[in-house]
């Protein structure tokens, strides 16, 4: 299936190659370009949510609260082009796709996301509102765990190519 997905991938993957863009932004884009959303991005995300849930004081909870959503689908946005550029680079660079643990990590992840994303546009499960929102804020931050995990293989990744 992996080889299937590459030989798909391969027409796009080969007009990014005529570009000659140079071997290091090729090889380790991906990682610096996601490691900035998820890092910076995706921390702010997540201290923002949970800052909107601890705080007591209701204007910094609106503030927060605020960020988050006005964040949150924006990082998400950007985690999926680059889920899709990670995906493409190794294309380019001729490897395999689905062996990779960092892969699956990455798969997982945006699953994750795109169920957080679920909870939210349905308005936190109606009735059971309290209840959805303390599993999406749990949820996300085990995103933002096995983001980590994802990153640490991401890394061993590249550094094996």
């Amino acid at each position: 299936m992996g080889e299937r997905l590459s030989e798909l991938l391969e027409p796009i993957a080969a007009w990014f190659r005529s570009l000659n863009t140079p071997e290091p932004i090729v090889h380790w884009g991906h990682p610096v370009m996601m490691g900035i959303v998820v890092f910076v991005m995706g921390s702010y995300v997540a201290y923002a949510g949970w800052r909107s849930r601890l705080t007591q004081d209701g204007e910094i909870a609106m503030k927060n609260r605020a960020d988050h959503r006005q964040l949150a689908p924006l990082m998400f946005l950007f985690i999926a082009l680059g889920y899709m550029g990670g995906v493409l680079s190794l294309v380019m660079q001729r490897q395999p796709i689905l062996e990779s643990p960092h892969f699956w990590t990455g798969s997982v992840v945006l699953i994750v996301l795109a169920i957080q994303a679920t909870i939210a546009l349905t308005g936190f499960g109606g009735a059971q509102k309290e209840l959805f929102r303390t599993f999406h804020a749990y949820l996300g931050s085990a995103a933002m765990i096995l983001f980590i995990v994802h990153a640490i293989l991401g890394l061993n990744l590249g550094l094996s190519i």
